[in-house]
């Protein structure tokens, strides 16, 4: 039934990522040529300093949820609606949080925006906050569709209503260059979003609106207490490490510089946000697997993810560091294009952060929060050190530098400690001898991919279409050939023939359906 309900979700999620991807690449492109690369990088930014505001959440919903898992998958409904009140009153708190803290930065506006012509700043920061605190009045419940496997239908619904925003909003573009209606129409698509899935959770669990009779446990309380602050300190940590570039970027270079960067983030971001369709996913059914089975059935499981977790970073990141530069020089120009070690250290960056999903999947739904609190801490005490002295130094590659450096230096160590120690009881050696075996194979298809589409000049949409259809084929072709031995292959590829089986079933009885209704 896990894989069932994952297989479902990651389906509903590819296609709805495929879709969005291709409306988005339409989306900015309007968005440049109709507002330009400042307004770009205003909205790189304002994204990251109401990230900043959202730690206000910090860890309240991940630790709640982590505490939901047991009474879901036994249906201990009583447990569960004592939990949701919490939730739903923790999250009304944090709203008002984040507005009293959003209100308070906008008189420093001003300081954080540097060398910009953009007008209405403190209007435009304004929509930005409301479309950020509105959510949390729903967070609750779409939360709990995800801890029931039924993911697929926020997908669903969040698919709907991306592609009206978008179209809406490049209809606007063009019509008005308006900015601000722009943000307008999305926040109000963003609210309506929040309203119809609140609307769907209450029409599937209508026990959820029964009211609750009974107090939460003490155990349960504390248990909740110890992680919250645990995940308080994990969740700054982890803003300070990865939601910090563009606020360093526009006040040690530019915010021109801020809008360069979102092109580069915005392809990266497409190609994590697809592969986490997929361990989205497998996370809630991890989630489920953790409270139910044994330690030797999850090590099982958690083998196959570490596998395709390399399989997918590893070529995603070798078709970024191939194809982002020849295809933003076709897409904007030339002029949008930054350093190409900046692009080097990116993808790295993207490939060590992916290889870490698998593992950080087991910590967090096994529960692992509070034994490692303070490492995101040292980890962003780190970056910010060496991204803010590098940054100074050798430029806009120093900022993606110091995040690279603090990453190796401390959970590249300590996540797979704790796991291998509280969850597996194996040896660690284990992990790194796969993980540098996996790195040798991936750096290998690297250089070969590379050398093969260095003959392929990439000066037109053929040329691109070309090293496309190579960093599509000889990294999949050597992972193939090399581990199709392997119990993790066989797995995956059973999956994959389940799944390719039970859409050509679909296929046949609509094919049959069309040839009956014309008899």
């Amino acid at each position: 039934m896990r894989t069932k309900h994952s297989i479902i979700n990651i389906s509903v999620g590819l296609g709805n990522q495929l879709i969005i991807t291709l409306l988005s690449f339409f989306s900015r492109t309007v968005f440049i040529q109709t507002l330009g690369i400042e307004y770009l990088g205003v909205n790189g930014l304002f994204t990251n300093i109401l990230a900043m505001l959202s730690l206000a959440e910090a860890g309240i919903g991940s630790s709640i949820i982590y505490n939901l898992y047991k009474p879901v998958a036994e249906q201990d409904k009583e447990k569960i609606l004592m939990l949701m009140k919490l939730y739903k009153k923790a999250y009304l708190v944090i709203a008002l949080i984040v507005l009293l803290l959003g209100l308070s930065v906008m008189p420093f506006l001003n300081h954080v925006v540097k060398d910009t012509t953009v007008e209405h700043l403190h209007l435009i920061y304004l929509v930005f906050l409301i479309n950020t605190v509105t959510p949390y009045f729903f967070q609750h419940k779409s939360s709990f569709l995800n801890v029931s496997q039924k993911g697929y239908i926020i997908t669903g619904v969040f698919s709907v209503s991306s592609i009206l925003s978008m179209c809406l909003k490049i209809a606007i573009l063009y019509a008005t260059q308006n900015y601000i209606l722009y943000l307008i129409i999305d926040s109000f698509i963003t609210i309506a979003n929040s309203v119809i899935l609140s609307f769907i959770v209450d029409r599937m669990y209508p026990f959820l609106k029964e009211k609750v009779t009974a107090a939460l446990d003490a155990a349960t309380k504390s248990n909740i207490i110890k992680n919250v602050k645990a995940i308080v300190l994990q969740n700054v940590g982890t803003y300070l490490i990865f939601g910090t570039d563009n606020i360093i970027i526009s006040t040690y270079v530019s915010i021109a510089a801020v809008g360069l960067y979102s092109n580069y983030n915005m392809l990266i971001d497409i190609c994590r946000t697809f592969i986490n369709q997929v361990f989205n996913n497998i996370y809630h059914s991890v989630g489920n697997l953790v409270a139910k089975e044994s330690k030797d059935k999850i090590y099982s499981v958690y083998k196959v993810t570490l596998f395709l977790n390399f399989w997918l970073y590893s070529f995603c990141s070798i078709c970024l560091y191939i194809l982002i530069e020849p295809f933003i020089t076709l897409w904007l120009g030339p002029q949008f294009l930054m350093e190409p070690i900046v692009l080097i250290v990116l993808a790295v960056t993207f490939y060590e952060r992916g290889m870490r999903n698998s593992i950080s999947t087991v910590k967090t739904t096994a529960g692992i929060f509070h034994e490692d609190r303070y490492v995101p801490l040292v980890q962003a005490a780190i970056n910010l050190v060496f991204s803010i002295v590098l940054v100074q130094h050798i430029g806009i590659v120093g900022v993606f530098l110091g995040t690279l450096i603090s990453a190796l230096a401390m959970p590249f160590w300590t996540t797979p400690y704790l796991v291998y120690k509280h969850v597996f009881q194996k040896p660690l050696r284990h992990y790194y001898t796969r993980y540098l075996y996996y790195t040798a194979v991936a750096a290998g298809a690297c250089i070969g991919t590379s050398v093969l589409c260095s003959l392929i000049p990439a000066v037109t949409v053929w040329g691109l279409a070309g090293r496309g259809l190579v960093a599509l084929v000889v990294p999949n072709v050597v992972y193939a050939v090399l581990f199709y031995k392997t119990d993790e292959f066989k797995y995956l590829l059973g999956i994959a023939v389940q799944l390719a089986g039970g859409l050509l079933k679909r296929f046949r009885r609509v094919a049959e359906r069309d040839v009956s209704s014309v008899e």
